[in-house]
């Protein structure tokens, strides 16, 4: 039996799956196969990108899995050496090619690069993208409130989604904030923080309360939140364990708990110095 995931309401009418599959290390064979097993324990939304170098392979697993197209909600991103008008557009045929599909359901812009100075430019390129219906959706991932700032100003366009690092060591809640003050879902890539949260002594202690792992109880602590998530795992049992977080509810002591546990730290790079 498969589990049903619920999908959220994006501020341009379309949904998303809360919890998906990321797709982020295995390259092509080994993404095929995740993604087949995936989309049988009953993911519909996978997330990759350009500079993965498996797009290809996410899509072979999409073709394998016999589910419909229109029933998985996939995702890739546009990496920072392509941006800028032009490159974006050449960026996406090369990455929809790679996929072998006829659209894409959320197309990100995957950092900012702000050394470049050509998110904007590149967001505009995505708008055209958009309102030619080769995306259905389009979004951006690592960026800061004064990122989102500077779009709001200069393009037409919102985000539907924010994909920034987000886990309880770093919960990045100013961003956070902001997100859901403009009505941008946060979805958290490395909702686990990379592995940091293991052997937690307050998760495990949660984690024996509920009588789930660790895992469940971090990833259904974001499900609270309202994030979206993109756990990643290629082996079997804990994509099924990732997604079996549904029926239990941490308590206000929990929370409380959890967010106590916000030392600032990122595992990942600060959007502002990269690129």
């Amino acid at each position: 039996m498969t589990t049903q995931v619920p999908r959220l309401h994006q501020n341009d009418g379309e949904t998303i799956p809360q919890i998906g599959l990321g797709i982020d290390g295995p390259r092509n064979q080994r993404a095929t196969e995740a993604v087949v097993t995936a989309l049988e324990l009953g993911y519909r939304s996978i997330d990759t990108a350009a500079f993965y170098a498996n797009e290809s392979g996410v899509g072979e697993g999409i073709r394998r899995s016999g589910v419909p197209r229109e029933d998985v909600h996939v995702t890739t991103k546009i990496w920072g050496d392509d941006h800028g008008s032009k490159s974006a557009a050449a960026a996406f045929e090369r990455s929809l090619a790679a996929l072998g599909l006829d659209y894409v359901d959320l197309y990100l812009i995957h950092w900012p690069h702000p050394g470049k100075d050509k998110y904007v430019e590149t967001w505009l390129a995505l708008e055209e993208l958009l309102a030619e219906g080769r995306v259905k959706s389009i979004g951006v991932s690592n960026f800061q409130p004064h990122h989102l700032a500077r779009l709001f100003r200069e393009t037409t366009v919102r985000p539907v989604v924010n994909q920034i690092e987000l886990h309880p060591g770093f919960q990045n809640e100013q961003t956070r904030q902001f997100n859901t003050e403009h009505n941008i879902l946060t979805q958290a890539w490395s909702p686990l923080g990379r592995g940091r949260v293991f052997g937690n002594l307050k998760l495990e202690e949660i984690a024996r309360k509920h009588s789930r792992s660790l895992a469940q109880v971090v990833l259904r602590w974001h499900v609270g939140l309202g994030n979206v998530v993109i756990p990643k795992s290629i082996t079997p049992e804990r994509m099924k364990d990732n997604l079996d977080v549904y029926d239990f509810r941490l308590d206000t002591e929990d929370y409380a708990a959890i967010r106590a546990l916000d030392d600032g730290k990122r595992t990942g790079d600060n959007p502002d110095d990269f690129g």
